[in-house]
């Protein structure tokens, strides 16, 4: 019985779960971030090579 109630007092493991759920939080939000942020660099190139090809061809 002792061993029982001893290992739900003991918390030394939730800290480190704790951390890890905030580090996947922290990685998830990251991604996200950068997913969108990819896809407007890929649009503004996109848009910036079209507007230099139209210029070369015109010249």
């Amino acid at each position: 019985m002792k061993f029982i109630s001893k290992m739900f007092r003991d918390e030394a493991g939730a800290t480190a779960i704790e951390y890890g759920l905030i580090a996947a939080l922290i990685a998830v939000a990251a991604i996200t971030a950068m997913n969108g942020l990819g896809n407007q660099l890929k649009t503004t190139f996109n848009t910036t090579s079209s507007s230099m090809s139209s210029a070369n061809a015109a010249a």
